[in-house]
Parts: C-alpha cells; structure tokens; sequence
C-alpha cells in the first residue's frame, strides 16, 4: 500500500464499532462535551465513573479523528515544558504536585486499560530516552532533577547496553523510564468511547458543534441537526479548533507533527530492536519510535506548521530513519500521515473555567497522552464534585498566540532549535 493512498495505520487497524449516531433534534444535558479525541473522552468517562448522568459528548468527525488517534502511542509522565522549568516557574511543591498528577494518569490509563479490556497492543516495557549526542552532562543532570525534585528514578543505560538494545551506532548512553508505556492511540480513544458509553454518556460522532451561546443560565450548542442546551460546557478541540469561543481559540497554536509505519519487517526489525520498549532522544528535534506488534516498525518526529502530504512524510522521516538505522535501507513505508497537536505559549495545558459553567481542556502539546487523562479527572471532579484541584493550572491560562505571526514564531524557534542540534552533532565530530 503506498502512503500517498492509505490512511494512517493506526486508522487502517482500527477496532471495528458501532458508529455513534449524529445528533438528531434538541436534547436537555447536565454536562455537554465538544471534542471526542483523549481529553473530551476522559472527562465524559470520569463523569460517568462518579455517577454523573445526562452527559453528550459531540465529535465533528469519529472518536479519536485528531492527535489523540495519530500520535505515537507514548505513554509517561510530564509535559511539554520540562522538568527544570517547570520547577523554576512554581517551586519544588506545587512542580512536584503537577508532574505527578501526570504518573498517577499513567497508572490509571493501565488500570481503565485492564478494567474496560481495551484492546489497544498496551505494551507496557517502558520508555527509552537515548543520548543523541556524546556528552553525558544532559542525561545526568535529568536523572538527578528528577530523583532530587521529584521522586522518580530513571535507569542508566550505559552505551553497551544502550547499543545492545538499540542497535544504532547513532546513540552514545541513555536513560530508561520503567513506569512507562505504548498503545495503540486510536483503539485506546475508542475503547474509552465505549467504556463512556456503557455508563450511560451519549457520544455522537458527525455532530459538529456550530454556534455555543448562552440562554439564560444554561448554554445552547447548535449542531447541523440538533441542539443540546447544558449546565455545564466542556471545550476540548486540540488543534482542531470548534471556532466557537475566541478567546480559548486563539490561545493554542495548531502544529502538525508527522508520523510513518514500515512494511512488517520480520528478522530485520531485531537488526533493529532488541528491546520492546518506545524510544526517544534526546535532541529538541527528536525522533521517537517503537516496534509494534506485527513487526513493523513505527517512526514519528518533527514538528511543522505545514499540514504535508503523506508523500512528503514518508520522505522527510525516511531520511530520519536510515541516520539511525542505516541497516534498514531500501525498507518499504506503508503509511504516512500527519495531525495537528495543540500548543500554548508557556507550553503547559490550558484547563479552565470562565465561573459561568464553560470549562476547557486544551494545549497538550504533543505530550498529552498521560496530560489529558490528568485533566479529564481534575473536570471530572470539578463538575461533578466541586474539587478545585483543576486550579492547579490557574497560572498557565489562555494568552493568545497571535496567530498567523505566532506561526511563524513558533516555525523560527524550531529551526533554530534544530540548527543547535545539528552544530553540536558536528562540534562533537
């Protein structure tokens, strides 16, 4: 299959279901959610769980259609702003208190993964993060902040036993993350819908949302078919903006990231891989990459605000991939495709309420597997329980990313970032 035709893999594998019905007519809701992808899934199945009846969930595609049904299936904690600056920002406390609410998703993501039987290849060998570069002093001083700051404990992975896990002359030593995992992303998407929908949430797929605005003390949200007036509204859109509320709109900058999968390459992937594990590295620019269970091999990376056709993904990671396994030249691509992930300024999700019963989940920044499990919980408990732990993110709120010049910012900050990578690969020789 070549990728110019094909769509994602994730996609061509999906799991079979029942597709959710449009929304037909008006209907009366406690909680209206607009948004299917991870952070609209897991607040409507964090309502469910606490007992919360009357919840519509509306998608404008198919569950799981964005970035949650696209990206490469890495699941572990943290966020796109790093550890070191997130403790700058906050303190030791209240850094240590956000970074974990991400560890404590990944376990419940491994736990609802177990409870609802999703089948979603859950691999759960930890994560790789391989030194793309000679100096140490980087792996080191992560692995000491983490330790000192915030309790978690990376291995080290000498280059020996790096190599002979990953076998790439590319990469010098490593650290490995243990509490850490990969899936599937878009079967994960759906096995959550399902499990939402089990408890009694209303999900309806081609239902996108047109017009939100308020009606005395309640909200009124417009598809083409229908209309759902609500107490509560969640906006949970990523990149894929509803273009209903200015103001959480033009907070997140929508930035493509690329994604490609090998033909099954039997033998050749333990040319590759003797480890069942995800990996990473360690540049700004980094590659990620895992093995998935029909022997193929997944490889992701770059991020860009272009939007590029299958064809010009398979050629752009193809070169990605033969600098770090040279030994797979001439492998076949079957799928390639991009999606678009939603990013903030400050670089931390943006989870909030205006105080009139509109709540929002948003700017996961390509690291939002684990994030958005963390914030579908914090909404889940704040409409249905009143908890204020949401405001946890009060600092990290919705400045506007100016777009299109924020495009262009955000273009310039990742080529210089990538020029900084490349010179310090040539300084080192």
């Amino acid at each position: 299959m070549h990728p110019s035709s094909a769509p994602s893999y994730y996609r061509a594998t999906a799991n079979p279901y029942p597709a959710f019905a449009p929304l037909q007519g008006r209907r009366e809701a406690r909680v209206a959610i607009i948004g299917g992808g991870y952070a609209g899934l897991n607040t409507a199945l964090g309502l469910a769980e606490r007992g919360v009846k009357d919840v519509v969930l509306l998608e404008r595609e198919q569950v799981g259609f964005g970035a949650s049904g696209r990206n490469g299936g890495f699941v572990f904690g943290g966020y796109s702003l790093g550890e070191q600056s997130l403790l700058d920002q906050l303190g030791e406390p209240r850094a240590r208190a956000l970074f974990g609410l991400t560890t404590a998703a990944v376990q419940r993501i491994r736990e609802r993964v177990a409870r609802y039987a999703i089948a979603c290849d859950a691999v759960d060998e930890g994560v790789i993060w391989a030194n793309w570069f000679r100096d140490p002093g980087v792996l080191r001083q992560r692995q000491q902040l983490l330790a000192e700051h915030y309790r978690v404990h990376w291995d080290w992975l000498a280059q020996n036993e790096l190599r002979e896990r990953v076998r790439s002359s590319r990469y010098f030593d490593g650290l490995y993350e243990r509490d850490a995992l990969h899936l599937h992303p878009l079967n994960y998407a759906i096995g959550l819908a399902q499990a939402a929908a089990g408890q009694g949430v209303a999900i309806h797929e081609a239902s996108g949302a047109r017009r939100l605005e308020r009606e005395g003390l309640r909200w009124r949200i417009t598809t083409a078919q229908g209309e759902v007036i609500a107490d509560q509204v969640v906006l949970a859109c990523g990149g894929y903006l509803a273009g209903l509320q200015k103001t959480i709109d033009r907070a997140v900058l929508p930035i493509a990231t690329y994604a490609m999968v090998t033909e099954p390459l039997g033998d050749r992937l333990d040319d590759c891989l003797h480890t069942r594990a995800a990996i990473y590295d360690s540049r700004f620019a980094f590659d990620y990459y895992r093995p998935l269970p029909d022997r193929r091999l997944l490889w992701g990376g770059r991020i860009s605000v272009l939007n590029r056709s299958p064809r010009a993904v398979q050629r752009l990671l193809t070169r990605d991939l033969l600098r770090v396994f040279p030994q797979l030249k001439g492998v076949r691509i079957d799928y390639a495709w991009s999606g678009l992930m939603s990013y903030a300024r400050h670089q931390m999700p943006q989870i909030g309420s205006d105080g009139s019963g509109l709540w929002w989940a948003q700017a996961f920044g390509g690291h939002g597997v684990a994030p958005t499990c963390a914030a579908g919980e914090l909404l889940a408990a704040a409409i249905a329980e009143g908890d204020d732990g949401w405001k946890q993110f009060s600092d990290y709120g919705l400045p506007s990313t100016h777009r299109p010049a924020g495009f262009a910012a955000a273009q310039a900050t990742y080529w210089w970032h990538e020029f900084n990578d490349w010179l310090k690969t040539r300084l080192e020789g």
